[in-house]
Protein backbone atom coordinates (compact mmCIF):
# COMPACT_ATOMS: atom_id res chain seq x y z
CA UNK A 1 0.00 0.00 0.00
CA UNK A 2 1.45 3.37 -1.06
CA UNK A 3 0.55 6.54 0.84
CA UNK A 4 0.72 10.00 -0.62
CA UNK A 5 3.15 12.39 1.07
CA UNK A 6 1.64 15.15 3.16
CA UNK A 7 0.99 18.41 1.38
CA UNK A 8 1.89 21.69 3.04
CA UNK A 9 1.04 25.29 2.34
CA UNK A 10 3.95 27.62 1.51
CA UNK A 11 5.19 29.21 4.73
CA UNK A 12 4.39 26.20 6.92
CA UNK A 13 7.14 25.70 9.50
CA UNK A 14 8.44 22.13 9.42
CA UNK A 15 11.09 20.08 11.19
CA UNK A 16 13.40 18.04 8.96
CA UNK A 17 14.26 15.00 11.10
CA UNK A 18 17.03 13.89 8.71
CA UNK A 19 18.85 17.23 8.87
CA UNK A 20 17.70 18.12 12.43
CA UNK A 21 16.71 21.59 11.18
CA UNK A 22 13.63 23.79 11.22
CA UNK A 23 12.61 25.38 7.95
CA UNK A 24 9.82 27.12 6.13
CA UNK A 25 8.15 25.10 3.38
CA UNK A 26 8.79 26.75 -0.01
CA UNK A 27 7.52 24.21 -2.50
CA UNK A 28 8.25 20.94 -4.26
CA UNK A 29 11.26 20.04 -6.34
CA UNK A 30 10.37 16.76 -8.01
CA UNK A 31 9.93 14.12 -5.31
CA UNK A 32 11.54 16.33 -2.67
CA UNK A 33 10.48 19.55 -0.98
CA UNK A 34 12.39 22.78 -0.53
CA UNK A 35 12.84 24.32 2.92
CA UNK A 36 14.37 27.66 3.88
CA UNK A 37 15.77 28.60 7.32
CA UNK A 38 13.39 30.83 9.28
CA UNK A 39 15.74 33.80 9.28
CA UNK A 40 16.47 33.46 5.59
CA UNK A 41 19.41 31.83 3.94
CA UNK A 42 20.19 28.91 1.67
CA UNK A 43 17.33 26.55 0.94
CA UNK A 44 17.78 22.80 1.23
CA UNK A 45 15.98 19.79 -0.15
CA UNK A 46 14.30 17.31 2.13
CA UNK A 47 12.59 13.97 1.74
CA UNK A 48 8.86 14.29 2.55
CA UNK A 49 8.80 11.27 4.92
CA UNK A 50 11.43 13.00 7.09
CA UNK A 51 9.23 16.07 7.64
CA UNK A 52 6.75 16.89 10.35
CA UNK A 53 5.23 20.12 11.65
CA UNK A 54 7.65 21.89 13.99
CA UNK A 55 6.75 22.05 17.65
CA UNK A 56 6.37 25.44 19.33
CA UNK A 57 9.71 24.89 21.06
CA UNK A 58 11.50 24.09 17.79
CA UNK A 59 9.92 27.08 16.05
CA UNK A 60 10.85 29.43 18.90
CA UNK A 61 14.42 28.11 19.03
CA UNK A 62 14.88 28.61 15.29
CA UNK A 63 13.41 32.12 15.47
CA UNK A 64 15.72 33.07 18.34
CA UNK A 65 18.78 31.73 16.50
CA UNK A 66 17.80 33.76 13.44
CA UNK A 67 17.37 36.92 15.52
CA UNK A 68 20.71 36.37 17.25
CA UNK A 69 22.43 35.80 13.91
CA UNK A 70 21.03 39.10 12.62
CA UNK A 71 22.21 40.93 15.73
CA UNK A 72 25.71 39.46 15.58
CA UNK A 73 26.01 40.02 11.84
CA UNK A 74 25.84 43.81 12.16
CA UNK A 75 28.40 45.17 14.60
CA UNK A 76 27.57 48.53 16.12
CA UNK A 77 28.96 51.57 14.37
CA UNK A 78 31.35 53.79 16.30
CA UNK A 79 29.33 56.20 18.41
CA UNK A 80 26.23 53.99 18.11
CA UNK A 81 23.49 55.93 19.89
CA UNK A 82 21.47 52.79 20.67
CA UNK A 83 24.00 51.57 23.21
CA UNK A 84 24.51 53.33 26.50
CA UNK A 85 27.90 54.97 26.91
CA UNK A 86 30.35 53.39 29.35
CA UNK A 87 31.94 55.58 32.01
CA UNK A 88 35.65 56.28 31.60
CA UNK A 89 37.52 54.48 34.42
CA UNK A 90 38.82 56.87 37.06
CA UNK A 91 36.62 59.81 36.02
CA UNK A 92 34.41 61.01 38.88
CA UNK A 93 31.99 62.85 36.57
CA UNK A 94 31.50 59.72 34.43
CA UNK A 95 30.95 57.60 37.53
CA UNK A 96 28.42 60.11 38.94
CA UNK A 97 26.46 60.20 35.66
CA UNK A 98 26.52 56.41 35.37
CA UNK A 99 25.22 56.12 38.96
CA UNK A 100 22.48 58.62 38.12
CA UNK A 101 21.53 56.51 35.09
CA UNK A 102 21.41 53.30 37.16
CA UNK A 103 19.22 54.96 39.80
CA UNK A 104 16.83 56.12 37.06
CA UNK A 105 16.82 52.62 35.54
CA UNK A 106 16.01 51.11 38.96
CA UNK A 107 13.12 53.57 39.29
CA UNK A 108 11.89 52.67 35.77
CA UNK A 109 12.30 56.34 34.78
CA UNK A 110 13.21 55.83 31.11
CA UNK A 111 13.28 59.54 30.40
CA UNK A 112 15.88 60.11 33.12
CA UNK A 113 17.91 57.17 31.79
CA UNK A 114 17.98 58.84 28.37
CA UNK A 115 18.90 62.18 29.93
CA UNK A 116 21.80 60.61 31.83
CA UNK A 117 23.03 58.93 28.63
CA UNK A 118 22.94 62.25 26.77
CA UNK A 119 24.80 64.05 29.57
CA UNK A 120 27.38 61.26 29.77
CA UNK A 121 27.98 61.40 26.01
CA UNK A 122 28.31 65.19 26.10
CA UNK A 123 30.76 64.99 28.99
CA UNK A 124 32.84 62.34 27.23
CA UNK A 125 33.00 64.34 24.00
CA UNK A 126 34.06 67.46 25.87
CA UNK A 127 36.44 65.97 28.43
CA UNK A 128 37.74 62.69 27.02
CA UNK A 129 37.91 63.03 23.22
CA UNK A 130 39.51 66.45 22.94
Amino acid sequence: MRTEPATYEPGTVLYDTAAARVGEYRGRSGARVMLRPLGGGREWEAEPPALRPATDRERLGASLRAANDRTLATPPAPGDQDRPPLPVPGCEACAWLADRREAARAAFDHSAVSDANVLLRQHQRKEHEG
